[in-house]
């Protein structure tokens, strides 16, 4: 695939890009706040760098993938060069690790900022990006709350016997002294519940009492102590509570998901070991047959844990799937668990998305034939509608109705055969007897000079509308010869003939958004023409009327006096002033017999 188009379907999401050469050997990982900007970045300008320059040119596929934040890619970024050890990457090769805060587990847990994660029972929070808001979370609940820093085993036999004594942090407040007996457990873990809260994200009652806090300082005039807290909690702002990306919870599991549409699946792995996601691969599957989702995940779980030779003993799948006992099968439904199975779903959405991005540019035929055969499956059609006409009525209380018919042939307009319909049938605002008129004129046209008629109809209305046409079709004899159908602003029904159930359409379905798009441009076209129409026959008027009275003489008194009523009343002095004495005359004679009558 050429490198061109490969960037040009690159999403404008935050995520970690990947360089392969020719030999399919990584090259270079980066994170982005936006992949799209950023690897076009390499590609569109002279790189200064003769190192960047020499990678550029050994660049041949571009791998990627999406994140929720900009902390996520970093961390993937982290988790990904420490595993390939790629050529071109400097920053991160090293050792280091981010920050976790750490709820000890024992007696009186001790709260602190560590970079080993020791699976001990403990609780881990993190990692953080920035060591500048870990410690500012962490002076946060210092200032809150009144907990030991020493590491005494504070056993119930230690503080019976008086093994230890209170310490400085005792004497200056930061510390209620449990080593001697004088704060008891559950008064503190009522302060590591309230911490644990903090951490998670969940500020309420605790940000209630740091307030209250800020405004004693401020109240005691100690305003540099106010200013402290307020910028801890500005820092807090900006602090990211969990990371789907890397998370202690989640250890050596597997990730799968899949998307699908008439004739390819596309299902993405992510292989997490010690909590942070190290390998992401999505695969495309072309259907044979009409497989479900449930058999093509199967197949692919095998067929990709052979190839990365995963040991995982667990996997996380959207659904239930059936790949032996030895397997453990979770299907999440909330938490952390949910969330990175949502986040491989993205990956392969987005991967989907590249892919028709792609065919759209280098195989265009491709894309059609899945939008129509979509189109068929979802509409429950015969055959595609690779020409499809939709009808609309325009008109305002009945004044000046017309009607277009737009034209569109394999999922495109073809503007050259959009018309316009003047009604010359019907009086006054009947929609229903409009339609009637309009569909009849335009297949008995159709008929008559031996043209090809479409395969499917779209109506803009709901049953009356499509019931007044299936009439025309009736007395032309297509009824069962072209698919007609009805669609309903309000709601967006698809109406049947002889159905009084509606269908409903996803949303998101590429069949309703093209009937959306045919009925837009239908109105637009009948709108325009409509509007055309109006202004034209705005100028008619009654003066027009007036025999010896032409359209100069009109623009003059409308000019002068600006409307019909006031010329209606004006005195023949003020008429002959404009227009002379004998038109004058002729409009005074024509207003005194109107008004006699």
């Amino acid at each position: 695939m050429d490198i061109e188009i490969q960037i040009k379907t690159l999403p404008n999401q935050p995520g970690v890009y990947q360089y392969y050469d020719k030999n399919d050997t990584i090259l270079y990982v980066g994170k982005a706040k936006n992949l799209k900007k950023r690897v076009a970045s390499y590609f569109n300008k002279t790189q200064e760098n003769g190192k960047t320059r020499v990678l550029v040119k050994k660049i041949v596929t571009i791998k990627h993938i999406v994140v929720d934040t900009e902390t996520d890619a970093l961390l993937l970024e982290n988790n990904l060069i420490k595993k390939y050890q790629p050529r071109y990457n400097v920053m991160l090769k090293d050792d280091k690790t981010y920050p976790w805060i750490c709820i000890k587990k024992e007696r009186f847990p001790r709260v602190f900022l560590t970079r080993n994660v020791i699976k001990d029972g403990s609780e881990y929070y993190g990692p953080y990006t920035s060591v500048r808001t870990a410690k500012a979370l962490l002076d946060l609940i210092k200032e809150l709350y009144q907990l030991r820093s020493c590491t005494f085993d504070l056993i119930e036999k230690n503080i019976e016997i008086e093994k230890y004594k209170v310490c400085l942090d005792f004497h200056i407040g930061n510390c209620k002294g449990p080593c001697e007996g004088f704060q008891t457990e559950e008064n503190y873990n009522n302060d590591i519940t309230a911490i644990r809260n903090i951490i998670k994200g969940n500020f309420k009652e605790s940000i209630k009492s740091f307030h209250e806090l800020m405004m004693h300082f401020a109240t005691e005039m100690e305003f540099e102590e106010a200013q402290k807290i307020k910028e801890k909690i500005d820092l807090l702002a900006n602090y990211q509570a969990k990371s789907t990306v890397v998370n202690p919870s989640i250890t050596n599991v597997d990730v799968f998901s899949i998307i699908s549409d008439e004739s390819y699946s596309y299902v993405n792995f992510f292989k997490i070991s010690n909590g942070a996601i190290i390998q992401s691969h999505t695969t495309e599957i072309k259907k044979k047959l009409d497989e479900t989702d449930k058999d093509l995940l199967e197949l692919a779980i095998i067929e990709i844990r052979q190839r990365f030779n995963s040991q995982s003993t667990e996997i996380y799948v959207p659904f239930k799937v059936d790949v032996g006992d030895t397997l453990k099968v979770t299907v999440p439904k909330l938490g952390d668990k949910k969330r990175i199975v949502e986040l491989s779903l993205r990956n392969a959405k987005y991967y989907r998305q590249e892919q028709f991005k792609q065919i759209k540019i280098v195989d265009p035929d491709r894309h059609v034939n899945r939008i129509m055969a979509q189109m068929q499956k979802d509409l429950r059609l015969k055959t595609e509608p690779r020409y499809i006409e939709c009808f609309d009525n325009s008109n305002i209380q009945g004044t000046n109705p017309v009607a277009a018919c737009v034209v569109f042939k394999d999922g495109k307009p073809s503007k050259k055969e959009y018309r316009h319909f003047n009604i010359k049938t019907v009086d006054g605002p009947d929609d229903f007897a409009s339609m009637e008129e309009v569909v009849f004129r335009r297949y008995k046209r159709l008929q008559d000079e031996g043209e090809p008629l479409p395969q499917l109809i779209v109506i803009d209305g709901g049953k009356g509308q499509l019931s007044s046409a299936l009439k025309s079709l009736d007395i032309l004899g297509l009824r069962n010869k072209i698919s007609i159908i009805g669609i309903a602003k309000r709601l967006e029904e698809i109406y049947y003939p002889n159905d009084s159930v509606p269908l409903y359409l996803d949303k998101k379905s590429e069949s309703l958004k093209m009937i959306q798009q045919l009925r837009n441009e239908a109105h637009r076209f009948g709108i325009t023409h409509h509007r055309n129409k109006r202004s034209k026959n705005a100028l008619n008027n009654e003066l027009e009327q007036i025999s010896g009275i032409g359209k100069q003489t009109v623009v003059s008194l409308l000019k002068h006096f600006k409307s019909v009523k006031r010329v209606s009343l004006a005195s023949v002095e003020e008429l002959e002033r404009v227009i002379g004495k004998s038109k004058a005359t002729l409009l005074k004679n024509h207003f005194n017999t109107n008004k006699q009558r």
